[in-house]
This record gives structure tokens, C-alpha cells and sequence, in this order.
């Protein structure tokens, strides 16, 4: 199924995939209902973002932002978790996007930890604007190397790539619940968007 299919209705269609060079992808994404005059924009949902992540960690995780970036720090700690350069606006085939360029943190592998970025994306769709969580060309620590072996892929499925699941999608029907003002149904969807081995 491709990236546009199946993105219709009460749903969240998601995807996460280890890939041919040992990098993660994971897509996320619903329709959000907004009027015309009041779409979504990238910046507005990265914030939000940020704050229900720090909320629906138990402030286990804390989005601070630092000089020419964002740390998630755990707990009340100096320690990255993830470090990001940005946010960097820019648009695509005329969708406008933010990004967080990823440039190190302890849950990256040392070698290859200014790879990767999370992106939001808000494409009008009829209804609303169609919200998108996109992390691409990640290296995380728990898979060790390029070619990670049955033990650390099965820990990253179990762990964190399952954590960063659950927030997103949470987050996306939160985001939902906020426009409407009340509790809506959603069912995930899985979607076919780019090649890989299913995480």
C-alpha cells in the first residue's frame, strides 16, 4: 500500500522497518479535522508533540531545547537521550514540513550518530490535513551495527521501536481527540510505504 492509500476515516496508519543498511523507518500518520482557514502547520504540531511526549512519559523524557537544537533528556539528568539539530521548516511538492536533524545522543550508535531525522509533515487533504511522524535513516544503539543480529533486533522490536509506536499513535488520536473535542474511535492500520524487514 502506498504512503497516500489508507489514510481516510478514524484511523492511524503506521509502518516500521529495519532496512537493507541497518537504518530504521517508521511512518505514522492520520487525518486531522480542520477548516480550511485553520490547517495544521508543522511548527504548531512538533510543539505538541514535544509537550505530550514529556507528559506521556511521565516526565520520564524531557524535550528541552538547546542552542541550535532539542535534547530528550531523561529525567532531571544532563544526559541525551537523542539529540537533534533544528527544527528546520522547508516543504515538499508543496507540503510543509518540519525536521529535527538527528546529531548524536545515547541511544544512537556512535558511529553513524549524525544520521537520521524526524520529520511532521501537514498535507491539506479533504476534511483536514493529513499529520505524518516520519523517522528515517536512524541508527539506534540496541541494534549494535549494520547488520544487527536476531537477539538485537528482537530487543529494538520489543522496545524501543514498540515505545515509539505507542507515543505516536497516541499522539495522533490525542491530536484527533483535540480538534473535536471528543473521544473518537481509531483503529491502526499497517501500511506499505517503504522496503524493508518489518519491525
Amino acid at each position: 500500500m502506498s504512503e497516500r492509500q489508507g489514510s481516510s476515516g478514524r484511523q492511524v496508519s503506521v509502518q516500521q522497518v529495519l532496512q537493507e543498511d541497518g537504518s530504521v523507518f517508521s511512518i505514522q500518520w492520520s487525518v486531522i479535522p480542520s477548516p480550511p482557514g485553520n490547517r495544521l502547520a508543522p511548527g504548531e504540531v512538533l510543539a505538541d508533540y514535544l509537550l505530550f511526549l514529556r507528559r506521556v512519559t511521565g516526565s520520564l523524557v524531557r524535550p528541552l531545547a538547546v542552542e541550535g537544537g532539542v535534547e530528550f533528556r531523561l529525567l532531571g539528568t544532563r544526559l541525551s537521550l537523542l539529540s537533534f539539530r533544528g527544527p528546520l521548516p522547508g516543504e515538499e511538492s508543496g507540503v510543509p514540513r518540519v525536521a529535527l536533524l538527528i546529531c548524536g545522543g545515547f541511544l544512537v550508535q556512535r558511529a553513524v550518530c549524525d544520521r537520521g531525522e524526524l520529520e511532521i509533515a501537514c498535507e491539506p487533504v479533504d476534511g483536514g490535513t493529513r499529520v505524518s511522524l516520519r523517522l528515517a535513516d536512524y541508527c539506534p544503539l540496541l541494534l549494535g551495527s549494520r547488520q544487527p543480529g536476531p537477539f538485537r533486533k528482537w530487543l529494538y522490536r520489543l522496545t524501543q521501536a514498540a515505545i515509539h509506536r505507542v507515543v505516536t499513535v497516541r499522539f495522533l488520536v490525542w491530536l484527533f481527540r483535540s480538534r473535536v473535542g471528543s473521544r473518537v474511535p481509531h483503529r491502526v492500520v499497517k501500511v506499505r510505504v517503504a522496503p524493508g524487514e518489518e519491525i
